[in-house]
């Protein structure tokens, strides 16, 4: 068995070898979108490594051109679908907000505040601030944007 840190939640779990960052997160029930289904596609599992990187498998070919796209990607990011755990003592931190996955998901929510930053699932940028207002405009510019993940895993 392995140890793994989920920060900020400073919440210890111990995983077999082998086992992805990614599952080791849904298992501990954080809200991960996933929306390339684990492969390492989008910037929706992206998390920094704090500490423990020589714990993990290297980095894939794929994860590093998709990280290579991310806006927020730093020299400790990881795709945690592409990133297993092979030792101990790996503390990992998701980036704070929320990946949009369908520019209809906000539409209910045009005149509110975005309760946490909401970031695009393909490269990550931040697409409304936390506590700024989501306006018709704001969702009008993103119509055009083509970032359907689907599409993306049929290539």
């Amino acid at each position: 068995m392995k140890s793994i840190t989920l920060q900020p939640l400073n919440k210890v779990i111990s995983v077999k070898t082998d086992t992805k960052v990614l599952d080791t997160l849904l298992a501990s029930q954080c809200e991960v979108a996933m929306a390339c289904g684990g492969m390492g596609l989008c910037a929706t599992c992206h998390v920094f490594v704090k500490s423990g990187d020589t714990a993990l498998t290297p980095r894939t070919d794929r994860e590093n051109r998709t990280l290579g796209t991310i806006t927020g990607a730093r020299a400790n990011s990881r795709l945690s679908c592409q990133a297993r755990i092979v030792g101990d003592g790996v503390v990992v931190e998701l980036p704070e907000g929320m990946y949009l996955q369908d520019v209809n998901d906000l539409r209910s929510l045009v005149g509110k505040r975005a309760e946490t930053t909401i970031m695009h699932p393909r490269d990550g940028r931040v697409l409304i601030d936390k506590n700024k207002i989501i306006t018709k405009s704001r969702i009008l510019e993103l119509e055009g944007e083509d970032y359907d993940v689907s599409k993306m895993t049929q290539n």
